[in-house]
């Protein structure tokens, strides 16, 4: 459960499928962020180049430990914190399942993107090769 008893539901991919397709044609020069490699799958095809943001989950769990408040998902901070538990919890597994939510799924998308990739290994390499 997340924020305010709101358990997350992800929408049917087909309806995901049609909203990012009908919106990328309306868009240029878009760059997309995200965790799921079915809806990245869409995308793909279209795409100029991958960045992969892989630090390892040790960063990642200091990464989240250390986010700020996320005041369109959370009421207060407070209630952003509630569920840091399960956060860690989820982003510990990463190495360990196999969704679309996967280290497994990532390395899977990145290996067979024929197009300019990069993968960045932690916070400091992502500062110095794209903020100089």
């Amino acid at each position: 459960m997340l924020g305010g008893g709101i358990s997350p539901r992800s929408a049917a991919l087909a309806d995901c499928e049609a909203q990012l397709l009908a919106w990328m044609t309306l868009e240029t020069g878009w760059v997309i962020e995200g965790c799921y490699a079915d809806l990245l799958r869409i995308v793909l095809p279209q795409c100029e180049e991958l960045i992969f943001l892989n630090p390892g989950v040790d960063t990642c769990l200091a990464n989240c430990r250390g986010r700020p408040w996320e005041p369109h998902k959370y009421p207060t901070p407070e209630a952003q914190d509630q569920n840091l538990g399960i956060l860690l919890d989820w982003v510990a597994d990463y190495p360990n399942r196999a969704d679309d939510c996967s280290l497994q799924a990532h390395q899977r998308l990145f290996k067979t993107f024929p197009g300019r990739k990069v993968e960045y290994t932690s916070n400091a390499d992502v500062q110095t090769r794209m903020f100089g």
